[in-house]
């Protein structure tokens, strides 16, 4: 058996090793680097996949959170709803532009924001709802789009773990990221759709807000050494461009994978009771960014975590402190531990298994079984 990865990079660039090379040996002969034709290209394709008008590139997944905010000219003070458990960009990008973030707990069974919370956080000074698409599938954007439309709010998704991931909306089947006003991703080397490097997108079908997302990421400019406001300096590179567009062609095939991955994990797991595995809500499909199991109380997660990687199995906590108890955030006077009980809950529970398009069942079969023998002693 191969060693197991919590990701497998090499033997996915290894099916697909002759496209990636053509494609990287292009941009050397053509030596455009910045803003090459690559780039044009993967964004007009990316939006062609995803059936939106709009598709921006950007440096990485951060920087189309901080950018998108920034596209909707928000002003010092105003609030922005994000959930507690999440990665720290969510939330760092609205600190770091002045804004204060209101924070609320998130469903104990999917992992994604609350609405009844949500509505509970809304005021008069909300401008912005950041529901983020945790572990490959939506957030209950039905909701959250019907509250954000009552109070004249903006929705900008963070889609950086659920490209290619399908919501039904009012009878219509949508794309992760196209569902709101802007749509953020990521392309970090172990995402769905990832480079060789970092890299970022937005998404959106309004022109005006288009316009200005790309003005922001070319340093504030339309036209060079013009700037009409400050900007930021948010590029994908070329190669990462020309990398992306050959992937794009199989991210369905790749999100596949990861679905069957999945299949055969639940199907093993279903007879431990100290195990919750996936929960898929109604309206989304789920592609599997990452496979988190949540481990009952009764049991260690974290002496289960030794006794896997001490039989060559990785695992991994995403994540192990919620934003409120963060020290980069979590202002006394406001949080204490219990503020948000199911963020807590799932930092200490949450486990996920290696999850990639290159598992081979032989492997797979080792993981569930070492999990079963676990809870059998």
């Amino acid at each position: 058996m191969k060693p197991i990865r919590m990701v497998d990079l090499k033997t996915q660039y290894e099916h697909t090793q002759g496209e990636i090379d053509r494609a990287i040996r292009q941009v050397l002969q053509d030596t455009a680097f910045i803003n090459g034709p690559q780039v044009k290209d993967f964004s007009r394709n990316l939006g062609n996949y995803l059936h939106a008008e709009h598709v921006i590139p950007c440096a990485n997944g951060t920087d189309a959170l901080q950018i998108a905010l920034m596209a909707l000219n928000l002003q010092p003070g105003d609030e922005v709803i994000t959930p507690d458990f999440t990665f720290i960009s969510t939330v760092e990008v609205v600190k770091l532009l002045g804004l204060h973030p209101v924070l609320v707990d998130v469903d104990d069974t999917y992992y994604t924001l609350r609405t009844d919370q949500l509505r509970e956080a809304i005021t008069s000074r909300t401008r912005a709802i950041v529901p983020v698409h945790l572990y490959g599938q939506c957030a209950p954007m039905q909701e959250i789009l019907q509250l954000a439309k009552q109070h004249e709010v903006a929705v900008v998704e963070d889609a950086a773990q659920s490209l290619g991931a399908e919501y039904k909306l009012d009878g219509d089947i949508k794309k992760a990221g196209t569902l709101g006003d802007i749509g953020c991703t990521s392309f970090f080397p172990s995402k769905n759709l990832g480079c060789y490097g970092d890299g970022g997108a937005l998404f959106t079908n309004n022109p005006d807000l288009a316009d200005e997302i790309r003005t922001i990421a070319n340093h504030g400019s339309h036209l060079k050494y013009y700037h009409s406001r400050t900007g930021v300096n948010s590029r994908l590179d070329t190669l990462q461009a020309a990398i992306l567009d050959v992937k794009l062609k199989y991210l369905d095939q790749y999100n596949k994978a990861r679905q069957r991955a999945a299949a055969y994990y639940d199907r093993a797991l279903s007879g431990i009771p100290q195990i919750q595995t996936p929960q898929v809500h109604p309206r989304s499909s789920h592609i599997y960014h990452q496979y988190t199991l949540k481990i009952s109380a009764e049991v260690s997660r974290d002496d289960l975590k030794r006794y896997l990687k001490d039989r060559g199995i990785p695992s991994m906590v995403y994540y192990p402190v919620p934003m409120h108890l963060q020290q980069a955030f979590n202002e006394k006077e406001r949080f204490v531990e219990g503020d948000f009980p199911v963020s807590e809950r799932l930092s200490r529970s949450v486990l996920s298994l290696p999850m990639h398009t290159e598992l081979e069942e032989e492997q797979m079969h080792y993981i569930t079984q070492t999990l079963k023998q676990y809870f059998q002693s």
